[in-house]
């Protein structure tokens, strides 16, 4: 179903930069951070300025000059910074999302105004501030903050993907997922990785290349590479390793001082949060349940109601439009009814707006793929904005979908999968959505059922209300710009 890497990417030839890690790639590091710090400590003074001139130009407020009200940034200033810290928001070497880092500056923004107003009235109880000051100076600092920080960050990860300020990278294991991790490092250049080469778990040739990229030798090698090549941090991809052989790999590597990574069998540990209970004063541990229940289950439920209907009332004009296009593009039906497999694996029907021709599956059921013979002319714009999937609004108002969820599977793959993927059927225990955590992430289309799935779990097992919003925030953004990946 997925090709092969060999076959679908192609790598230019690698060269290996041995020697002394050239001083100017460690500067650039500390240069971002420090650029950070000063556009954080900036921006807030900034924001007390901005908010004290909108004070003073209403004639009601009267209030004094700025500089009698140094010490609310003077104080403000360093407790959001030392929120920051605390909370790794200057650690930003890899790409972000920017919903999540918004959420956060709101968050701490608000931490830091009680810490501000409390240090300053035990500090300095003779202080008279004004409490619209320092609410307008923190409401104004969340929108320069996020703009100011998207900014840097993509300055940052422009400046990373020309390998200023890069780390050099050694993935262990040269095989399926040790070429995916490659590929992964190589289409994303802003993560700020430079590729130095594999080890070899089995027999290290040196001559061999993967995908250009050289093989620098065996497990017993890792200590020798590690110093040779100045490498800054190790990826294992050995999931199938036993523990006893991961620890040993992750010993090598400690000897040298550098950052390691382990790609996880995800199937044992990935929707298994352990807790521990007892059975009549007998321990047991407990995996925990991937199903949502009780007032969770009724709150996405209600969101689901709420913002379907809102959806398909807005969009109706828009959607009687794309229904006469369909019926004026190509013979046929304007909707494509398929059955699907949803809440524990029980068919519905999924509605959509036809894309392909009548006689698409005459030979069978099959994946589209790029440039796909089979689509109509409007189809393959449906497509690519998803506007194909908007009727399934019906079925998330109707109750067969969610409009977040794993998203539904034919039976007759379904069966497939349940046969090869390990925990696949966990999947089926929340209801289908319209999108989903593995979507928004680019997995979509003719891609891997394996790495679908583990996004899938991971998002069943970490629902939450904040999560939806954010995948339905870019879900949004991605069809407005039409940049879906696999999307044919």
């Amino acid at each position: 179903m997925q090709q092969s890497l060999t076959e679908t990417t192609s790598y230019p030839e690698h060269r290996v930069r041995r020697g002394h890690r050239p001083v100017l790639m460690k500067r650039a590091q500390f240069l971002f951070v420090l650029a950070l710090l000063a556009i954080d400590g900036g921006v807030t003074w900034v924001s007390f300025y901005l908010s004290h001139a909108i004070l003073d130009a209403n004639p009601d407020v009267g209030i004094g000059p700025f500089w009698e009200f140094w010490p609310l940034p003077a104080v403000y200033t360093p407790v959001l910074i030392g929120i920051f810290f605390v909370q790794r928001m200057y650690q930003r070497r890899r790409p972000v999302s920017h919903l999540d880092e918004f959420y956060k500056i709101v968050l701490f923004n608000l931490f830091a105004t009680l810490l501000t107003v409390a240090l300053l009235t035990l500090g300095l109880p003779d202080f008279e501030y004004r409490r619209s000051l320092i609410i307008f100076a923190a409401a104004i600092n969340v929108g320069l903050l996020t703009v100011a920080r998207t900014l840097h960050a993509q300055i940052q990860w422009q400046a990373q993907a020309k390998g200023v300020g890069d780390d050099r990278v050694l993935i262990v294991g040269t095989g399926e997922v040790g070429q995916m991790l490659l590929q992964k490092i190589v289409l994303n250049p802003k993560l700020g990785y430079h590729m130095i080469g594999f080890i070899d778990h089995a027999k290290g040739d040196r001559t061999q290349k993967l995908l250009g990229v050289p093989v620098l030798g065996t497990l017993a090698d890792i200590p020798w590479v590690i110093e040779q090549y100045n490498i800054d941090e190790v990826i294992i991809g050995l999931p199938e390793s036993s523990h006893q052989e991961l620890v040993g790999i992750i010993s090598l590597c400690e000897r040298e001082k550098v950052g390691i990574r382990v790609f996880p069998d995800v199937f044992q540990i990935m929707a298994s949060e352990v807790g521990i209970g007892d059975l009549g004063g007998l321990p047991l541990l407990t995996i925990r349940d991937v199903a949502l229940q009780g007032w969770r289950l009724t709150l996405k439920r209600g969101v689901d109601i709420v913002l379907s209907a809102i959806a398909l009332v807005v969009a109706s004009p828009f959607l009687l439009l794309m229904a006469l296009l369909v019926k004026l593009d190509s013979p046929g039906p304007v909707f494509y009814i398929q059955e699907r497999m949803g809440l524990d694996a029980v068919p519905f029907k999924m509605i959509k707006f036809r894309s392909m021709r009548t006689d698409a599956e005459l030979d069978g059921p099959g994946w589209t793929r790029p440039d796909d013979p089979r689509r109509t002319k409007l189809g393959s714009l449906m497509r690519r904005f998803n506007v194909d999937e908007l009727p399934q609004l019906i079925n998330v108002l109707i109750g067969d979908m969610s409009l977040v969820g794993p998203r539904p599977e034919r039976p007759v793959y379904v069966e497939q999968f349940r046969q090869s993927i390990p925990r696949y059927m966990d999947r089926h225990r929340e209801k289908a959505g319209i999108t989903g955590w593995a979507q928004v992430n680019g997995l979509r289309g003719d891609t891997s059922i394996i790495e679908r799935t583990k996004y899938d779990l991971w998002y069943i097992e970490n629902w939450s209300l904040a999560l939806d919003f954010k995948i339905l925030i870019r879900t949004v953004v991605q069809w407005v710009f039409g940049t879906n990946r696999n999307a044919y």
